[in-house]
């Protein structure tokens, strides 16, 4: 856990943008299935002043408008990263990369996605609760999200 801590030192020492940074994790988050860190990112990147509506589609992130090309390849590369024993990784995206970051970015990128698919193999592996996540709402459970539906079923 330790070396993992380091990295994410490294990397918020690095010149990747934080905000680039955070929907990376969310992405990757995302595919994992990882709602603690789902959970946590999407709260940091907010804390941060990271528009809603990016947040709301960083899944959909191909068919919005709403993401600059740095994002868009680092988007790209994350999906790649974190899917490689299905997709693996193509000279194109990595050429896309590289266009728009300079080799010590493309490090710290790839870092960051390695950081965050060990985050989230923790956290799911070993049963990270996301109600006790610092910022979650304990009061949304399973019953207050059934009132929600079934109020506006009525509506």
């Amino acid at each position: 856990m330790a070396a993992l801590l380091r990295l994410e030192e490294a990397l918020r020492d690095s010149s990747l943008e934080p905000a680039l940074l955070e929907l990376v994790r969310v992405r990757a988050s995302q595919m994992n299935a990882c709602a603690y860190c789902l959970a946590m990112h999407t709260r940091d990147a907010r804390a941060r002043g990271e528009d809603p509506v990016r947040l709301d589609t960083v899944a959909a992130w191909r068919e919005t408008p709403f993401f600059t090309e740095r994002e868009r390849a680092a988007l790209a590369w994350c999906e790649s990263l974190t899917d490689l024993a299905h997709a693996g990784v193509s000279a194109e995206e990595y050429a896309r990369v590289e266009v728009v970051f300079s080799p010590g970015e493309v490090a710290a990128l790839t870092f960051a996605v390695v950081a965050i698919n060990s985050w989230n193999r923790l956290a799911v592996g070993l049963g990270a609760d996301v109600t006790s996540l610092d910022g979650t709402q304990a009061s949304l459970t399973t019953q207050t999200s059934q009132a929600s539906v079934d109020g506006n079923r009525t509506a």
